[in-house]
C-alpha cells in the first residue's frame, strides 16, 4: 500500500507558540496554495483520511473534490499531541524545568499535563494498522508533523515505547503542506 502523507498548511498562530491539539484554522490563501501544489502529485479517487482539526479538514475536503475522491474520513487518532496547559502559550513562557523534565523522559512525560508521546504513538499505530487492513492500493492522509513522523516510524515495527523514542530522537523538517510518500 502506498500512503500519501500530507501535512496541513500553516495555521493562523503566532510564531513560537506551543500548539498541538488546539483547533487552529488556516487562511484561504494558504489553503489554496497547498491545494494547488499537491493536486498533481496525488492519485485520483483514493480514500482520504484526515485529522478532525480545522487546519486539516479544509485541505482534505479540497483534495477530495479536486481528485474525485470519496468524502474524507475524519479520524481523531490522527490528531497532533495534546500539550495540556502548554497549549497556546509561547514556548518562552513555559518553565524551563518543565521542558527539561519532558526532554529527560520524552516518551512518558505528559507535557502540560496533556498526552505523552507513547500514548500518541499507540493511537497513531492503531490507525496505521487499521488502514493497512482496509487493503487499498493507496490512501491520502492529511494530518500533522508529529503524526506523520509516527506513521513513518510504524515501518520500523518497534514496540510503541521504542517507536516514540525513535521519533523523538530523529530530527525532522516536515514543511507545512509537504507531501511524504510511504510504501507499506
Amino acid at each position: 500500500m502506498r500512503i500519501y502523507l500530507v501535512r496541513h498548511p500553516q495555521p493562523l498562530v503566532a510564531t513560537g507558540t506551543c500548539y498541538g491539539r488546539t483547533d487552529l484554522d488556516v487562511s484561504e490563501a494558504e489553503q489554496s496554495l497547498a491545494l494547488q501544489a499537491l493536486i498533481s502529485s496525488l492519485p485520483k479517487r483514493a480514500p482520504v483520511f484526515s485529522s478532525p482539526a480545522l487546519r486539516c479538514i479544509g485541505l482534505a475536503a479540497g483534495l477530495s473534490r479536486a481528485l474525485d475522491c470519496p468524502a474524507p474520513i475524519h479520524d481523531p487518532r490522527l490528531l497532533e499531541m495534546d500539550f495540556g496547559r502548554w497549549e497556546m502559550r509561547s514556548w518562552n513562557e513555559i518553565p524551563r524545568s518543565e521542558i527539561d523534565a519532558w526532554t529527560d523522559d520524552i516518551a512518558v512525560y505528559r507535557p502540560g499535563g496533556g498526552e505523552n508521546l507513547a500514548q500518541m504513538a499507540q493511537r497513531v499505530r492503531a490507525f496505521h494498522d487499521d488502514l493497512l487492513l482496509l487493503n487499498h492500493d493507496c490512501a491520502i492522509v492529511v494530518c500533522h508533523a508529529g503524526t506523520i513522523r509516527l506513521l513513518l516510524a510504524c515501518r520500523c515495527i518497534l514496540p510503541v515505547a521504542d517507536m516514540a523514542l525513535h521519533v523523538a530522537r530523529t530530527p525532522h523538517k516536515i514543511a507545512y503542506g509537504e507531501l511524504t510518500v510511504m510504501d507499506c
